[in-house]
């Protein structure tokens, strides 16, 4: 029997996030763990008229690439990925885990070497998505991986998600509509002001967003969302953040980070675990140490760190913020192989402010 919230969920992303129509290019990628969303988004995008093209991935293929590749293979690029990044129209990435930590082992320096070989096909995705060219979502399917890493049983954890997606109210597309209609308030509230001040425990942080465009994140290109965020100017911020929760990336967790920023770079660095790790991500390229994005969370349906940046980034009463690359729709004009969110949590006696006014107290909106 099939799961409705599955059916549901695909039904959202194809009509409401992607917009798929006649004529699209689309590609649907995943692993094979994330068949039955898969298929069921495959379906809709054939009955709507696109041609749909399904990339699944064997979930423990990475750890074999990293350990047995030599660098020429690392920094390979196929010509059929060059020409998706130039002319799909749609592309949908479902994160679905078998094992979120099987690349900790692996030496950081070599998956830095893919990154930087396909940056840039990374920027071009960018800059067309930043000219309406190009459609893109990311979503979740619910695995024992995830679950473990948020401490529940499969069910519990499918109960997070998919409540986490309004997929169980009579008409999510109108509860998705509401939440867009609260992050245009919070954006013409932010108009015209510039020096983001983020206060709380080990953080005391400025950034500048003048004339830098706020954008809201109501399901267009993350599901679940619950966000508005831009491009900090890159040479403004200064002060230092700790970051509440572990920062994970490329499969490796990063636990007890502070930055130490001052001319809108990361100057000092510390970790209290894969320290190493953290410096080696920052030494990328000159803008992996350069923020690229400023994020206020605002879903607060989840309410808990989970171990999966899709959702906790979203957090209600969180502000998460990004080294390396800018999307150029922000206005933010950082360029980095890198684009690695980080999450602070406001919600016991943080706050910000935007120009001195007060935005968000104790992990409440007051706007």
């Amino acid at each position: 029997m099939k799961d409705q919230r599955i059916e549901k969920l695909a039904d959202i992303l194809v009509d409401y996030s992607a917009r798929v129509g006649k004529g699209d290019t689309v590609e649907i990628k995943g692993s094979s763990e994330a068949e039955p969303l898969i298929l069921a988004i495959y379906e809709r995008c054939l009955a709507r008229g696109a041609h749909p093209k399904i990339k699944v991935f064997m979930p423990h293929a990475d750890p074999i690439f990293y350990r047995n590749a030599n660098d020429e293979q690392l920094a390979y690029v196929w010509e059929t990925d060059k020409w998706m990044a130039e002319n799909l129209d749609v592309s949908f990435y479902i994160i679905s885990e078998v094992n979120t930590r099987q690349l900790s082992n692996i030496d950081p320096s070599r998956p830095v070497i893919t990154s930087q070989a396909r940056k840039p096909l990374m920027d071009l995705s960018m800059q067309r998505a930043a000219r309406g060219e190009f459609r893109w979502m990311v979503t979740l399917f619910p695995t024992e991986a995830h679950a473990m890493d948020a401490e529940m049983s499969l069910d519990e954890y499918e109960d997070f998600f998919y409540g986490a997606c309004l997929v169980e109210a009579d008409d999510p597309v109108a509860e998705w509509k509401k939440v867009a209609e609260r992050h245009q308030r919070m954006i013409q509230w932010m108009e015209g002001r510039n020096v983001v001040h983020i206060e709380g425990e080990g953080t005391d942080l400025y950034l500048e967003v003048g004339g830098r465009i706020w954008l809201p994140a109501d399901g267009g290109e993350n599901f679940p969302d619950g966000e508005i965020f831009t491009g900090p100017i890159e040479t403004a911020t200064r002060g230092h953040i700790t970051y509440s929760f572990p920062a994970i990336y490329g499969g490796v967790a990063v636990e007890g980070i502070r930055l130490e920023f001052d001319g809108g770079k990361v100057v000092d660095a510390t970790a209290r675990k894969n320290e190493d790790f953290l410096i080696k991500t920052l030494d990328t390229d000159p803008g992996a140490r350069i923020l690229g994005e400023i994020g206020i969370g605002t879903n607060y349906g989840i309410k808990e760190f989970s171990g999966e940046i899709l959702l906790d980034e979203k957090i209600g009463g969180t502000v998460h913020l990004a080294v390396g690359a800018s999307y150029p729709e922000s206005g933010g004009v950082n360029e980095s192989a890198v684009h690695w969110d980080m999450v602070c949590d406001l919600r016991k006696g943080g706050r910000i402010t935007v120009d001195g006014d007060p935005l968000m107290e104790d992990g409440k909106l007051l706007v």
